[in-house]
């Protein structure tokens, strides 16, 4: 079945003070789904890194001016491309751009233009596409075919438009979309492409969800303003509670699954707000995970992440969505065995000793077997040529095997949840207990290697680490925000340990780079001199009025002064480095030479 695991907060919201929304124009992704651009509805853009939960870099418009669309990043250029005040030529709708694809503008009109050339020729004429009282109410892109496609929909006196523009050669098909109850528009759009075709998913408030499919092969020259008719499927019937939804989203995550937000949970009370996963195959709910503060029907999704605005927070909800079953949509999977039944499958297991167990086997023997057979059983199955594919089922066998160790202190299998935690396929999210259960036994290796291997770690448990095994924790992801309150909890003299240990890997590494280098998981100058900042934010205070934290304190003055020193000094003969590179090196030089570099 899908599953949405526990999320973490990527930045916290500025909602807008006139308008409802959330105070974000949209989420795009950078080189890889790890790195995504956050555009605000004001003047600001930021990059931010997914598993640090941490800002790269921002950028702001100038005073007086508005982003108008949410930026993207170009990977031929390196750039990033945003539009301030809608101009270009003419009024711009949106920037879109598909991995290693040329940025393409599209207008509020309907035009659509590659950036390049639109650059090459900023006042070009901008024709108009669409027709009176007709106005663009969503659009993407997506490479089909290795074609370039703008995908737009507009809406007319009631009626709904899809446009298809095809770039190189250019053409431009135009769908009417069948109409729903008087007065009802969609609410959100989806598009994907698939087995030669593109299909577009929408969303009505009347929880009507539908599905139109346009083949690649029906599209040919352009068809000018005539609208062909777009057939739709209905693909499910939401909850909706009394009235019509307002501010809500679908989004396709797969051939078989939807991900919604915004719609009732059918099992849960009035006035909750959750974020569902639908199985449209079977039409049954899959996963659901209540989301607080008011949701503003904004969702994106990129590798397995999704990025959700509410309240005062941006989400990241990690997920999975295996392939789909009858047995798996219904949850008529296997239910729990009496302890008579576990005992046999567990006798019957140890006899098959030709015979690799399946998964589920697996599963039953760690419930009630001996730590020996476990551990045998479980290194059986990591070591199948067919590991990748049960990728999925390593993160139930772990919770399964924490949740018995948690439970019988007389049972613990600490080699085998390190193998799992090798095979890189866990998470926090996934397995939330195991960090808590190493630190409950002592297991520092584990805990170790959860902090090298977890991109998700919370700043609470990342902080109960901190006080056990500090090597390791230093490389831990974190945001500022959510640490500094759990660093407080600390102790003056835990403070004051961890200062002068961090002072001390400071000047080793400075001194001595091979040692940083050869270190498996030795952490950065910068990352060194984070932690000293985050730890003096939390704690200064309490530092100054601590007798015993005065002659670190002055130490670490006199080397912040020498650093900024340092610093000052090569910022002076920067230019003069840059001459440097810039120099055209001889190429024959012989065997000996002396060269005289004037520096001005």
């Amino acid at each position: 079945m899908a599953a949405l695991y526990e999320g973490y907060t990527l930045c916290g919201l500025v909602p807008a003070q006139t308008l409802p929304n959330s105070g974000i124009q949209g989420v795009e992704t950078e080189r890889d789904s790890d790195h995504v651009i956050v555009t605000d509805s004001t003047r600001s853009v930021t990059l931010y890194k997914v598993s640090d939960q941490k800002p790269l870099s921002s950028w702001t418009v100038k005073q007086g001016q508005t982003l108008t669309c949410s930026a993207v990043y170009s990977s031929q250029s390196k750039e990033f491309v945003a539009v301030s005040d809608s101009k270009v030529s003419a009024d711009v709708w949106r920037v879109h751009c598909v991995p290693e694809g040329e940025p393409v503008v599209l207008f509020q009109r309907g035009a659509v233009r590659l950036l390049d050339s639109l650059l090459s020729a900023p006042q070009q004429p901008i024709e108009e596409v669409l027709a009176q009282e007709e106005a663009i109410r969503w659009s993407t892109n997506i490479l089909a075919e290795s074609k370039q496609f703008v995908i737009f929909t507009t809406e007319q006196k009631g009626d709904h438009f899809l446009y298809l523009q095809r770039l190189n050669p250019n053409t431009l098909q135009r769908y009417r979309l069948e109409r729903e109850e008087p007065g009802l528009s969609p609410l959100s759009f989806s598009a994907s492409y698939r087995d030669n075709h593109i299909r577009l998913l929408y969303l009505y408030p009347n929880g009507h969800v539908y599905q139109s499919v346009v083949s690649m092969r029906g599209l040919g020259a352009d068809e000018g303003a005539q609208a062909l008719p777009l057939p739709r499927n209905l693909l499910l019937g939401l909850p909706v509670g009394e009235g019509l939804l307002e501010a809500a989203s679908a989004l396709v995550l797969d051939e078989a699954h939807v991900a919604v937000v915004g719609v009732p949970h059918p099992s849960a009370g009035a006035g909750k707000d959750f974020l569902c996963i639908w199985n449209t195959n079977f039409q049954t709910l899959q996963a659901g995970k209540e989301m607080a503060g008011k949701i503003y029907g904004q969702l994106w999704g990129y590798s397995n992440k999704l990025f959700i605005p509410h309240g005062k927070t941006l989400s990241v909800i990690p997920y999975e969505c295996p392939k789909s079953s009858l047995a798996a949509a219904l949850g008529k999977l296997k239910q729990a065995k009496t302890e008579g039944e576990l005992t046999q499958i567990w006798s019957t297991a140890t006899t098959q000793a030709a015979t690799s167990l399946t998964i589920d086997q697996v599963l039953e023997v760690t419930k009630m077997a001996p730590v020996e057979e476990v551990q045998k059983e479980v290194e059986g199955l990591l070591s199948r040529a067919d590991i990748q594919d049960l990728q999925a089922s390593l993160g139930q066998l772990a919770s399964t095997l924490v949740s018995r160790s948690l439970a019988d202190p007389a049972f613990y299998t600490p080699s085998t949840l390190a193998q799992l935690v090798h095979t890189q396929s866990l998470c926090h999210s996934v397995c939330p207990d195991l960090v808590l259960l190493a630190l409950e036994k002592k297991d520092y290796f584990l805990c170790q290697l959860c902090l090298q291997f977890f991109p998700d770690i919370p700043e609470a448990v990342t902080c109960a680490c901190l006080k056990l095994h500090r090597n390791e924790v230093l490389r831990t992801p974190y945001s500022d925000t959510f640490l500094l309150p759990h660093l407080k909890d600390l102790s003056s003299q835990q403070v004051v340990l961890f200062l002068q240990y961090l002072q001390f890997l400071y000047l080793k590494y400075s001194q001595d780079a091979s040692t940083q280098m050869h270190g498996l998981r030795s952490p950065s100058l910068t990352q060194i001199m984070d932690w000293v900042c985050l730890l003096l934010d939390a704690h200064f205070t309490v530092l100054v009025m601590t007798p015993e934290a005065k002659g670190l304190l002055l130490n670490l003055h006199c080397f912040v002064k020498s650093q900024v020193r340092l610093v000052s000094e090569l910022g002076k003969i920067e230019g003069s480095l840059q001459e440097l590179n810039k120099m055209k090196v001889k190429k024959d030089v012989g065997q000996y030479s002396i060269e005289v570099i004037e520096l001005f």
